[in-house]
């Protein structure tokens, strides 16, 4: 999949939700590659940052990223509307320290986005496969959120109040592609019982019944609840009539819809898509924007992504398909399927068995794939990809012109499977194509180079 962008730029204005101010909000195409950046339009030079969890520094009713004088906030159903609709890239420009709350939920930046249109870009989309899982559980409240292997994006959300109007509920999406019809209208909620602490805390300064769902769920008295109405400008309600004072449900289970929207919006902060099955329980804020920290430093620390690699699934081309593309034969055909190929990224597998012969040789007491093979296989994986879509294939070789930066990490062994990903550092030109190879084994990465190989027509 390639990277998308909006077409064209489109403007929100609207109250937030904490300051009270009228917001203006300006979302504009951007460059692939660039990812999403904010900036403050009101501040001296215009700071500009990227939605990054590593700038979140607060997270009490909504999400809050800050650096110096740069400060926004409520961003969460915004970033989950653009990573719903796939949106990659773009400029967000906002005249004030939040972004508007509108209906208080994704609904009207979703809305905004299909009229503006997507773009497609000539990036290849990166994107954080999970291939082991990974867990955060937040030692305060005990939320948990665990994200597992999958082919695709799924997420799963579990919450549960002690309240009589809202206990248990659950929500779930099996693909990304059902964000705008079963979550984006799903509305942020608050108890009546919060109300007061929170406008005491200096928060909530411009939420009412149109930008959110109003719980009644705990009886204070009829002065009280008289009290807390004025305070948000709405008309006065019965003490003792529980449920959702302000409006009917859009969903039965609307509550855990919006707690699953702001866990995306949250997670967007990773800056990479990401392909696994999320189960969240009890989540938050502070325990989403948490895990998002976590992922970020584990891609701080790893070179390139191991690919993701499932045994049962069909290969692209099978052993058969590689022999038509490639000359090489025994002893020397390195690569026994690919598992993944694009215009510029390509996945082989090579499964080792003490039957190779190379390790009667290297060594009889202590077999080891020797590294120039590791670079070897590497390369053959690489001139499946030049040659994948050529009609004849079989017509050319690929030479080698040059490896630079070689590095070996660890040994390839017997038992081990080898997987290989190559992508080209830049578009072949005159027959020179030149790329960036990892073997991994086991999660890690053995060895990896850059190839630099010319490809020939063989004579005839």
């Amino acid at each position: 999949m390639r990277e998308n962008t909006i077409k064209q730029a489109f403007s929100i204005e609207g109250k937030g939700l904490h300051t009270g101010l009228n917001i203006h909000f300006t979302c504009k195409p951007a460059p692939a590659g660039s990812g999403i950046q904010i900036c403050r339009t009101d501040l001296d030079g215009c700071p500009t940052y990227p939605a990054a969890a590593d700038y979140v520094s607060a997270t009490s009713r909504g999400t809050v990223l800050e650096r110096g004088a740069w400060r926004v906030s409520t961003i969460e159903h915004c970033m989950a509307a653009l990573y719903g609709m796939q949106i990659d890239n773009c400029l967000i420009e906002v005249d004030g320290p939040e972004f508007p709350i509108l209906d208080g939920s994704a609904q009207p930046y979703v809305d905004a986005i299909l009229q503006a249109g997507v773009e497609e870009q000539d990036k290849e989309r990166d994107v954080f496969v999970v291939n082991r899982p990974i867990e955060y559980v937040n030692p305060e409240s005990g939320s948990r959120i665990l994200i597992l292997p999958d082919k695709q994006l799924s997420v799963d959300v579990h919450v549960g109040y002690d309240s009589d109007v809202l206990r248990n509920q659950y929500a779930c999406i099996q693909d990304i592609s059902e964000f705008a019809s079963e979550v984006a209208r799903a509305r942020t909620f608050v108890f009546v019982r919060e109300i007061a602490p929170l406008l005491q805390a200096g928060l909530i300064k411009g939420g009412d019944l149109n930008n959110a769902l109003v719980i009644y769920d705990k009886e204070v008295s009829q002065a009280e609840l008289d009290q807390i109405s004025d305070l948000v400008n709405q008309p006065h309600i019965k003490a003792e009539r529980f449920g959702y004072i302000n409006t009917t449900l859009h969903f039965d289970n609307e509550p855990a819809r919006h707690k699953l929207l702001d866990l995306l919006g949250d997670l967007a902060l990773v800056g990479k898509r990401i392909q696994g099955h999320i189960i969240a329980w009890h989540p938050g804020h502070t325990t989403n924007t948490a895990l998002a920290k976590q992922i970020r430093r584990q891609l701080k620390h790893l070179d390139v992504m191991e690919p993701h690699y499932d045994p049962a699934e069909k290969p692209i081309y099978d052993i058969h398909d590689i022999r038509r593309l490639l000359p090489h034969r025994y002893p020397f055909a390195l690569v026994d399927k690919i598992i993944y190929v694009s215009e510029t990224v390509i996945i082989g597998v090579k499964n080792l068995t003490i039957n190779e012969p190379f390790f009667q040789g290297h060594f009889p007491d202590e077999p080891v794939m020797p590294g120039v093979l590791q670079i070897e296989a590497m390369a053959q994986t690489g001139g499946i990809l030049v040659l994948h879509d050529k009609p004849d294939a079989e017509l050319y070789s690929t030479y080698f012109l040059k490896i630079n930066n070689v590095k070996f990490r660890q040994k390839v062994v017997p038992g081990d499977t080898a997987i290989f990903r190559l992508e080209l550092i830049e578009p072949v030109r005159r027959g020179i194509s030149t790329m960036r190879g990892y073997c991994f084994v086991g999660g890690v990465i053995a060895s990896e180079a850059e190839f630099t190989a010319q490809i020939i027509k063989n004579k005839g």
